[in-house]
């Protein structure tokens, strides 16, 4: 007997457990939906998973970023190389080796603004031809800032890339699937920057190439939902380098080396701080958390390993 009700309160037990898992699990949401699909065998990074609560347009996200960009622009370009945190981000490809020591600044986007499924996105305009229509969609006014950031934000996904480069301003995660698996094919690994803090002296504790000399990044934009600016470029090697700090805590990094540089704006803040010329040497930089690298899966798939918090 008491068999028996051992057993019945252990079967008790775990149907409590299952219906309260239940509770806190949310049915899948179509854009994961069509990554599991499309990509069962890519894992998905932070940079893209954080994003994929139900969307929720919040104007009021951007209002820092605004500013902070807006105090940016106003400076002269000479201080705007101490005053940009993006400018710790750029170094050469010669003097990324073990034992090397940078001061790097890692920053996040405040705009944390979620996927919408791509049914809903393609459901509202993104055009500058359509401006009026999104300010009235999102209420704002014409001549606020979110309206200048929504602008220029637009504006930029329409300008023309650079030559070599093809680029695509994606609205939803599986447009960014789409143009990726265009260039790359199914067979791909997706990775973002991992960062334990903001930033400060970071040394070099190894060196990782991920496969290939083409890549796909894509950049977050600031805007009312989820949009990356996503561009491919060869030849575009692609890293991954675990850092630490001085007190012993670890960051995963994602690096990009753009190999030719040719034909970038001379004005380009990245030869500002590395005081180099356009087409002269390659120019690398680490990915802020919120952006992420495509690369081709290797042959003999390389396993990175999560950071530990420990």
């Amino acid at each position: 007997m008491a068999f028996h009700l051992a057993l019945f309160f252990s079967l008790l037990k775990m149907a409590v457990v299952v219906a309260l898992a239940s509770q806190d699990a949310h049915p899948p949401l179509p854009h994961e939906l069509y990554w599991n699909s499309v990509l069962p065998n890519t894992q998905m990074p932070k940079a893209i998973s954080q994003l994929l609560q139900p969307g929720k347009i919040d104007i009021n996200q951007l209002i820092t970023e605004v500013l902070t960009e807006i105090h940016q622009n106003i400076y002269p370009k000479d201080s705007l190389i101490h005053d940009n945190p993006q400018a710790t981000l750029f170094f050469l490809e010669k003097d990324m080796r073990p034992g090397t020591t940078m001061n790097l600044n890692f920053t996040r986007n405040s705009n944390t603004a979620n996927f919408l499924p791509r049914k809903t996105a393609e459901l509202i305009p993104f055009s500058s031809n359509e401006l009026p229509e999104i300010f009235n969609q999102f209420s704002v006014k014409s001549e606020s800032v979110e309206a200048n950031i929504i602008k220029q934000t637009i504006e930029e996904c329409e300008a023309a890339g650079i030559r070599g480069e093809e680029k695509y301003c994606a609205t939803s995660l599986e447009s960014i699937i789409d143009f990726t698996t265009s260039k790359l094919g199914i067979n791909v690994r997706a990775f973002s920057t991992a960062v334990l803090e903001k930033g400060g002296t970071m040394s070099i504790i190894s060196v990782k190439k991920l496969a290939g000399d083409k890549a796909v990044v894509c950049h977050k934009q600031n805007y009312p939902y989820a949009v990356f600016y996503c561009h491919a470029t060869k030849p575009t090697r692609a890293y991954v380098v675990p850092l630490r700090s001085s007190d012993g805590v670890k960051a995963k990094a994602v690096a990009i080396c753009h190999v030719d540089t040719s034909e970038w704006d001379p004005q380009h803040l990245a030869f500002q701080v590395l005081k180099v010329k356009p087409g002269t040497i390659p120019i690398c930089h680490f990915l802020p958390s919120d952006h992420v690298v495509w690369v081709p899966t290797p042959k003999s798939t390389l396993v990175v390993e999560p950071i530990s918090s420990t």
